[in-house]
């Protein structure tokens, strides 16, 4: 049974983030599977995917496995260095900061656990959900030809601000009379402002993790085209289920009527786009997790368990 522990960044010396480490069945470990959280779940939520993982190997051929909260979320209680002298801590740091610390922390545990110094000759498979979809494809882009497998669950709508998905009824030429039966312009405006408040990049977190520049980073979902250690990576798209994702933003003050309209398909345009970042034989989906809102590994850990483990026999 896997333990949390906690390591320090030689990068960062001064906080320490929390990591659970999970020994391979093989030695040496054939790749390193990754968990990569968004911002709302911490490393725990997890936890029942990667038993049914354990489970469906029965033992035999499972690489190790990573998990653990980045700075400022779940049990990682320290504060990321790089917030220090932030005008606004709440935007702190990027994205690609994340990505560094993923790369020092990758190196330290395969240096430490794996006895790998060449973190390069570790091919890496990556799960994540929410942010950790653009941090996954981040650290493919930075890193190229080290992640051999990506799985994406609900990835965060990186280039996009999400008040636009829905029309803006106050711009210039707007035909109320084109609306869809029962949405009003009064509905839009309401949802416009909600998603601002909730969800605009320029709203920031406890995690001091900025959005701001994301768009800048991850213009497009179907590019860059990834490069992994052969070849381009086996990239697997999930996307949420489009009643269970209605009814949960319905709780949160979304009507579903505005959401099966418009979120649900910009968002499947979207994950339509992220197949295409490796070759179309590598490239699975976009998949609809049932009965899974956002998020999926919550929701779904056995689905997310199966992809998983076929996304690991195909990589590897």
């Amino acid at each position: 049974m896997a333990e949390l522990e906690f390591i320090t960044l030689t990068t960062k010396p001064s906080a320490k983030l929390s990591y659970t480490f999970y020994k391979s069945t093989e030695t040496p470990s054939p790749a390193l599977i990754v968990f990569l959280n968004g911002l709302g779940l911490p490393q725990a939520a997890w936890g029942a995917t990667i038993k049914s993982l354990q489970e469906k190997h029965q033992g035999t051929g499972l690489p190790a496995i990573l998990t653990y909260d980045r700075f400022g979320q779940g049990q990682t209680t320290d504060a990321d260095p790089a917030n220090e002298g932030a005008t606004d801590p709440t935007h702190g740091h990027d994205c690609l900061e994340v990505v560094r610390d993923l790369r020092q922390l990758l190196s330290q545990i395969a240096e430490d656990r794996l006895k790998i110094t060449d973190l390069d000759s570790l091919p890496l498979v990556l799960v994540a959900n929410s942010i950790g979809g653009a941090l996954a494809r981040l650290y493919a882009q930075e890193y190229p030809g080290t992640v051999a497998g990506l799985l994406l669950l609900d990835s965060v709508l990186a280039n996009s601000d999400f008040v636009s998905i829905f029309p803006d009824p106050d711009v210039e030429g707007f035909d109320a009379e084109s609306l869809p039966s029962q949405i009003t312009p009064e509905a839009l405006r309401a949802a416009r402002e909600r998603t601002r408040r909730i969800f605009h990049p320029d709203v920031g977190n406890k995690e001091g993790l900025s959005r701001k520049n994301l768009r800048t980073l991850l213009p497009a979902s179907n590019r860059p085209i990834l490069q992994g250690p052969k070849g381009h990576p086996f990239v697997t798209v999930v996307g949420h289920d489009f009643e269970t994702f209605s009814e949960h933003s319905a709780r949160m003050g979304l009507p579903k009527l505005l959401s099966m309209t418009y979120t649900n398909p910009y968002w499947h345009k979207y994950n339509e786009g992220l197949v295409k970042i490796t070759e179309p034989e590598k490239s699975k989906g976009p998949l609809l997790a049932p009965a899974a809102g956002h998020f999926i590994q919550q929701d779904a850990p056995e689905f997310v368990a199966q992809e998983l483990a076929e996304l690991v026999s195909k990589a590897l």
